[in-house]
C-alpha cells in the first residue's frame, strides 16, 4: 500500500548584506602611491576584494576614478625596478651562485615575477625580485 506524500519548500529570498567597498576619493594616475586621503569606505551591498589598511603605500597598477570600487587587482607593491633598468641577475643552486648583469624589461616591484635580458648572451630570462632590486632567476 502506497501513501501520498506532501513535500513544501520555501524559498527565502537573502536580503543584501552591507559590506564595506573602498573607493578612490579623487583621480589617481597609475603608478602613484595611495595614501590614507586617497580611499575612503562606502558602505555597499557588493563584495569586496581588499581591505584599507592593506591598500595605504601600494602601488596603482591602473588609473582610477572617484567613487569607483578598488580591486585587489588594481594595486600591488611599489616599482623598485624600472623598465630598460641595469640589474644583478642571480642564479643560485646548492653550492654554486652566478651574478651576472641584466636588462629589466618589465616595471616591477618586491615579489614581482620579471622578464630580464641577460646582457652577454641576450637571453630573455625570467626571475622574482628582490628586496635590493636584484632579479633571482629562477629556471
Amino acid at each position: 500500500m502506497r501513501f501520498p506524500v506532501a513535500f513544501t519548500f520555501t524559498i527565502m529570498l537573502a536580503s543584501p548584506v552591507l559590506a564595506d567597498m573602498i573607493v578612490a576619493t579623487r583621480t589617481i594616475r597609475a603608478q602613484e602611491i595611495l595614501g590614507p586621503g586617497d580611499l575612503l569606505l562606502k558602505p555597499d551591498t557588493g563584495k569586496g576584494d581588499v581591505v584599507l589598511s592593506d591598500l595605504i603605500g601600494m602601488e596603482t597598477r591602473v588609473a582610477l576614478y572617484p567613487g569607483r570600487q578598488v580591486r585587489a587587482a588594481h594595486v600591488g607593491p611599489p616599482a623598485i625596478v624600472e623598465r630598460n633598468q641595469i640589474v644583478p641577475l642571480i642564479y643560485a643552486r646548492v653550492g654554486l651562485q652566478i651574478t651576472i648583469e641584466g636588462r629589466s624589461l618589465e616595471r616591477a616591484g618586491i615579489g614581482d615575477r620579471v622578464r630580464a635580458m641577460n646582457l652577454t648572451s641576450r637571453a630573455t630570462i625570467t626571475g622574482r625580485v628582490t628586496s635590493t632590486g636584484q632579479i633571482m632567476v629562477s629556471q
